[in-house]
């Protein structure tokens, strides 16, 4: 990593939160905790899922009073902070989930609530996209000031929210999980975008768990444990190994232990699978692929290769225009969702909030979604409370959900911890096929290992295992065959012992091999 610490003025504290306490009720999510910022900083904060780390920053943004503790932003000491406070002294926050509308442009989401006016109080959009395409250009985050949201990457929709962020007069940036819904190349885009915000002043918290992009970013470090604070390090001085210790308590072990399998009948068979997307352009086209029982097959591309639409269309959400999908040599094409699920299909959605979960329910409840009308949850459609609850202790404690409060609203678990509820839910459903699309987006080094255990052990079962990620690392690990999808079509499957990374990224970009991988 090069030295960025000459951006540092560490004569400048812009931030200090000492002995921080937050609790709800009788939970404590932060325990005297202390933070340090200066200008020019890169400062990540680093725990596992429910850590207390989002709860932290909220703190500092306003969001949240601090039950202990003091504040100070820019050497004032603020006693009753507000996000209006925050924001006017120089605080901006882009939380993991945008909060951007869809149907508005790029320039109207900037400028919301601070719209340029002109004559009797009409927007001066003109001045608006001047002004936007200035900021733009200044920072090094290009966008089209024209384009609707709902048109763009998710890559594009982070960099509006820092835009709006900005444009607001932030100084300090405080980024939420920025790279958990990103790509590797939006991901190296969006580390140089922070070291070009830090060279001009900017002043960065940056809230995750992903160890490589603290080593590739971040200048110092606080970890957090269980709502504890465990250090504070200079990152050039620690290895991911260390980072990782102090993050879950243990030692992690980040190569994926897999046996040799021993690979049964075809429980998927995908013949000419066409499909469109939301936009009738034909997203899937003439795809075809297998599954083995006892086998991981991973799906490798670049997003927006018809990875989503294919998870789509096994599941029932979307239809099939021709071609066909067997599962254990039954046509399931054009099934119902429900219909599917029945058949043996688990799936673990890419988009756990709108597609995997039931957000006002309890995290009990979300656990028995599929199966709410069978023994031994229900009889004659009421509801067995107790077993539904001992049901839920269990698959809590088995898959390590936090808090592990089963009445809990599963709104108020991390993304993280939603994932495991999800996970936890599918796989104790038996599947001969689990559909696993992103299953370690946003989580952290500790959940990513028991995600791929949990995997393998799938496999090992004799179940046939579809992974769908965008991380070519974990496709690589944990698969046993590799398909690579370009442009909706499965355009090489090699084996993934021999798999090299550079020939696969070959291919991921449309590429042909004149040797067999």
């Amino acid at each position: 990593m090069d030295n960025y610490k000459n951006n540092i003025d560490f004569s400048n504290k812009v931030i200090e939160m000492k002995n921080i306490t937050k609790m709800f009720g009788n939970f404590t999510a932060n325990d005297t905790i202390s933070l340090t910022l200066h200008q020019g900083e890169i400062h990540a904060l680093l725990g596992e899922n429910g850590a207390g780390k989002s709860t932290l920053m909220n703190v500092l943004y306003g969001l949240y009073q601090p039950t202990h503790g003091e504040i100070y932003i820019k050497g004032e000491h603020i006693k009753e902070n507000s996000p209006a406070l925050a924001i006017a002294k120089g605080v901006g926050m882009v939380h993991q989930h945008f909060m951007l509308i869809p149907t508005f442009t790029v320039t109207e989401n900037i400028i919301l609530g601070m719209e340029p006016t002109f004559g009797l109080n009409q927007v001066d959009i003109k001045k608006a996209i001047k002004e936007v395409e200035e900021i733009s250009e200044k920072y090094g985050l290009t966008v089209d000031p024209l384009a609707k949201i709902q048109d763009i990457s998710v890559g594009m929709q982070q960099r509006v929210e820092i835009l709006k962020a900005l444009y607001r007069g932030a100084e300090i940036l405080i980024l939420d999980e920025p790279t958990a819904v990103l790509t590797p190349q939006e991901i190296k885009e969006l580390i140089q975008i922070m070291k070009n915000l830090t060279s001009q002043g900017k002043s960065i918290i940056l809230i995750t768990h992903k160890l490589k992009e603290i080593k590739e970013s971040a200048d110092f470090c606080t970890v957090i444990r269980r709502g504890k604070q465990i250090d504070t390090v200079d990152v050039q001085k620690v290895t991911t190994d260390d980072l990782a210790s102090m993050m879950v308590g243990r030692e992690v072990n980040f190569v994926v232990e897999k046996g040799d399998t021993t690979v049964g009948d075809i429980v998927l068979k995908v013949k000419d699978l066409v499909a469109a997307d939301n936009r009738g352009l034909r997203a899937l086209n003439e795809l075809s692929l297998e599954v083995r029982a006892g086998e991981i097959l991973g799906i490798a591309g670049v997003d927006g290769n018809g990875q989503s639409e294919l998870v789509e269309v096994l599941t029932g959400l979307r239809p099939v225009l021709s071609g066909d999908i067997e599962l254990n040599s039954k046509s399931i094409r054009n099934k119902t969702p429900k219909e599917i699920m029945s058949l043996g299909i688990s799936n673990i959605p890419e988009d756990r909030q709108r597609r995997g979960l039931v957000l006002d329910f309890t995290i009990a409840e979300n656990l028995i979604l599929q199966n709410f009308e069978k023994e031994p949850f229900s009889k004659k459609y009421i509801l067995n409370k107790d077993s539904i609850k001992s049901f839920a202790k269990k698959l809590i404690n088995k898959f390590d959900v936090r808090p592990t409060n089963e009445e809990l609203q599963v709104k108020a678990l991390s993304g993280g911890n939603q994932q495991k509820v999800i996970i936890a839910r599918e796989v104790t459903n038996d599947p001969d096929l689990l559909i696993a699309a992103q299953p370690t987006r946003g989580l952290d080094v500790g959940a990513i290992e028991f995600v791929h255990k949990s995997l393998v052990e799938q496999r090992d079962k004799g179940k046939a295992v579809l992974l769908v990620s965008l991380e070519l690392d974990e496709v690589i690990s944990v698969s046993d065959r590799i398909a690579i999808i370009y442009e909706g079509r499965i355009v090489g499957i090699v084996d993934a012992k021999n798999a090299d990374e550079n020939k696969l990224g070959l291919m991921m970009a449309g590429g042909k091999l004149d040797d067999k991988i």
